[in-house]
């Protein structure tokens, strides 16, 4: 069920149409820092889960 040439081309059309040609870029752009934002936060949280136990084994 994933999304085909003419699905992708649909939705590019969709969006030309709705926000125009000079703001599809600035939304890209928006888009692409958030989405970066997000893996940046998310790997942040991975790395933390990461670390060894040695601190919670010594708590105890």
């Amino acid at each position: 069920m994933g999304m085909g040439g003419a699905s992708i081309a649909l939705v590019a059309v969709v969006a030309l149409i709705i926000f125009g040609p000079k703001k599809l870029p600035e939304l890209g752009k928006a888009a692409g820092n958030t989405l970066r934002e997000f893996k940046n936060a998310t790997k942040g949280l991975a790395d933390d889960d990461d670390e060894p136990n040695d601190k919670k084994n010594n708590d105890k």
